[in-house]
């Protein structure tokens, strides 16, 4: 895990001798500080719609385990892979998406605050399947960047204030698997194109403290940026980018930090899937670990200060940025009726399997909790297996995007 902050001595004056001690020193107020989380692709398979529906709270139980994280923060992103229009759209098929009316209600309720709905699949509905998004979207109070009922609504700056400080968001989508873009008073999806992105970023920066962008780019399944992935990167930063929240390979790709101007700046190449029921047969006792990499996710956590400049002006700076790994349960081929797919907090899975295995090995506690012998056995072996995956997985997301994010 990055973190940018030296730590703070404390100095205490003590009086010596006759002299009267020093009156304390006010302590200085603590810098303004404000929290972003970003995950992946929020993919609508049909698995991911009935694990929703056969489950009594809905789309919150596919990911509970996050929902304190999100709502933790001072802003939650999510990239919307797929519309949410099921009244003026088709039920979704393999590729082509959509989602149930409640899942924006669902977003909302488990802390997200902004969505970003430039992707490939803007289109899977048609023009009045992005309508119908947006105004489902904005019902629950839930920030969209990218897209619009015509091209000025699409491309207007989305500015958040949080903790004092004024926030901008803006989307772009480097592929489209349907462009239907055509006149600018329509539904429009607005796509990466170079000058037209850089102004829009200085425009940001002269109106906010920081400036987040969302970027769909890179190629499926690849687990290395692409060169214009990269030289993308650096020309947004140049011109003013705080942060570039990347998606669509459905992998995890790189973190790296890039400095211009004076300023550090996060780029996440590819935060990989947040829910889908990608890889839903792997099991980490028959696949090679890559077998899995579709269910790694990421929890980007960064974390930005108002400090005093060398300058005599305050300056917002990025002072701590960490990748907490998650994984994808998926129960796909169980006997169990219920379909379940669960994102999961991994180090915090880890640490509750450590403490039910000890308990379980105890000589005097394990018969406590499972008198049977046989069956405290088996149990014992299914949550050693479960162990190894969840270290597994921790590895091999620390391999993809840099061990030095990877917090524990």
């Amino acid at each position: 895990m990055h973190r940018f902050i030296p730590g703070t001595a404390v100095a205490m004056l003590l009086g010596l001798g006759g002299c009267r001690p020093r009156a304390a020193q006010p302590m200085p107020p603590p810098p303004v500080s404000l929290s972003l989380v970003a995950v992946g692709d929020i993919l609508m398979h049909q698995d991911v719609k009935t694990a929703a529906a056969q489950d009594s709270t809905g789309f919150p139980a596919l990911w509970a385990d996050l929902v304190p994280l999100f709502q933790g923060a001072d802003l939650a992103f999510g990239n919307l892979e797929t519309p949410v229009a099921p009244a003026t759209g088709k039920p979704g098929v393999p590729f082509q998406f959509n989602a149930p009316e409640t899942l924006p209600a669902a977003l909302r309720a488990s802390g997200f605050t902004v969505l970003s709905t430039a992707n490939n699949h803007a289109f899977d509905q048609g023009p009045n399947g992005v309508r119908e998004t947006l105004a489902r979207m904005r019902a629950e109070r839930l920030v969209v960047v990218g897209s619009g009922e015509d091209r000025p609504r699409a491309e207007a700056l989305q500015i958040l204030e949080r903790q004092g400080l004024r926030v901008a968001f803006l989307g772009f989508t480097d592929l489209f698997n349907l462009d239907l873009n055509r006149r600018a008073t329509e539904p429009w999806v607005r796509p990466l194109e170079l000058e037209p992105a850089l102004q829009a970023v200085r425009e940001a920066r002269s109106k906010a403290d920081l400036v987040v962008v969302s970027v769909h780019w890179g190629n499926e399944y690849q687990h290395r940026p692409t060169k214009r992935q990269r030289d993308l990167a650096h020309a947004l930063v140049a011109s003013g980018c705080d942060v570039i929240l990347g998606h669509h390979p459905h992998v995890l790709q790189p973190a790296e930090l890039l400095e211009a101007g004076g300023r550090r700046a996060l780029v996440a190449y590819s935060l990989g899937n947040f829910i889908s029921n990608q890889d839903r047969m792997y099991r980490a006792d028959l696949f090679p670990v890559a077998g899995g990499d579709n269910r790694d996710g990421a929890a980007l956590r960064i974390r930005f200060e108002r400090r005093p400049g060398t300058d005599g002006h305050d300056r917002v700076m990025l002072v701590e940025a960490a990748i907490e790994p998650l994984w994808t349960e998926n129960n796909w081929g169980a006997t169990s009726a219920k379909r379940e797919i669960r994102v999961i907090r991994v180090a915090a899975a880890e640490a509750r399997t450590r403490t039910e295995l000890d308990r379980l090995s105890d000589p005097i506690e394990g018969p406590k909790g499972l008198p049977d012998e046989a069956l405290r056995r088996k149990t014992v072996l299914e949550k050693q297996e479960y162990l190894r995956t969840l270290i597994l997985r921790r590895r091999r997301i620390a391999e993809v995007v840099g061990e030095s994010f990877v917090s524990r």
